[in-house]
């Protein structure tokens, strides 16, 4: 067995871990008691998106779903940014 083949195998047994940890970052995101709660499940979720598809770029040899994924995760950054800042100062723009 070649290592390609060892690491597409090993994508395909990691894929039912992401789909049950989106399903919590879904419930998280939904039933969070508190905003910041909400927040921190979208930001993971989003960020475990990013990570899906950098390996779903692996399988397909699709060098067009890296560039989505670094644009994913420096847009899920800047919400971070975002918000934080707006937690601290209570204002938003600026």
């Amino acid at each position: 067995m070649s290592l390609e083949q060892q690491v597409i195998t090993f994508i395909l047994y990691v894929f039912p871990f992401y789909l049950f940890a989106f399903t919590l970052y879904i419930v998280r995101a939904l039933k969070g008691p508190t905003i910041p709660d909400t927040v921190l499940a979208i930001d993971a979720l989003s960020f475990d998106i990013a990570a899906f598809l950098a390996l779903l770029s692996i399988i397909y040899r699709s060098p067009i779903l890296v560039a989505c994924t670094i644009v994913l995760a420096l847009w899920v950054y800047a919400l971070d940014i975002y918000v934080s800042k707006y937690f601290t100062h209570k204002e938003l723009g600026e």
